[in-house]
């Protein structure tokens, strides 16, 4: 199953990419996937860090490994064939307008943070949106749940969005 990108739109309709510098609490939002294809979560990630470049805003996609990362890298280069997203591994450009990294410090700060690790970045401060991607896999929704919790336990009000 294939994610269909109009579900996207209206979800990031309502949300002004161009007011980013005046957030000081970061918006956190739990996106859910129906299937629990690894690939269509890599999808919805490209997508989205797709419409917050259009609008300007700084993209940080946070890996869970190396070879997440090279993935993302590679999907962003063909995922959408008439469309260039211009980005880099952190480790090669970290101040790229989409950078893919792991656990790196942000070159830019009050961007979008799309977290796919298991676990809460450590610089969630410095973002002012923070969207986690959860499919229907066992593993992959054991550790949202407990990020949801993490969140709350932190005083954020993370919200959970269907797809």
């Amino acid at each position: 199953m294939l994610l269909n990108a109009s579900k996207l739109k209206p979800l990031l309709r309502g949300y002004d990419f161009h007011d980013y510098n005046e957030i000081t609490m970061p918006r956190i939002e739990f996106y859910v996937l129906s299937s629990t294809a690894p690939a269509e979560r890599l999808r919805a990630a490209c997508q989205l860090a797709m419409k917050a470049w259009r609008h300007g805003m700084p993209v940080f996609m946070r890996a869970s490994d190396e070879a997440q990362c090279a993935e993302v890298d590679e999907l962003l280069w063909r995922f959408k064939a008439e469309t260039f997203v211009p980005h880099s591994l952190h480790r090669d450009a970290p101040d790229a307008p989409v950078v893919i990294g792991l656990d790196d410090e942000p070159a830019a700060s009050q961007g979008l943070l799309i977290n796919l690790n298991s676990s809460l970045s450590p610089h969630v401060q410095r973002f002012s949106r923070v969207i986690e991607i959860v499919n229907q896999q066992p593993e992959q929704l054991a550790s949202s749940r407990e990020n949801f919790r993490t969140y709350r336990q932190q005083g954020y009000d993370p919200k959970r969005v269907e797809l």
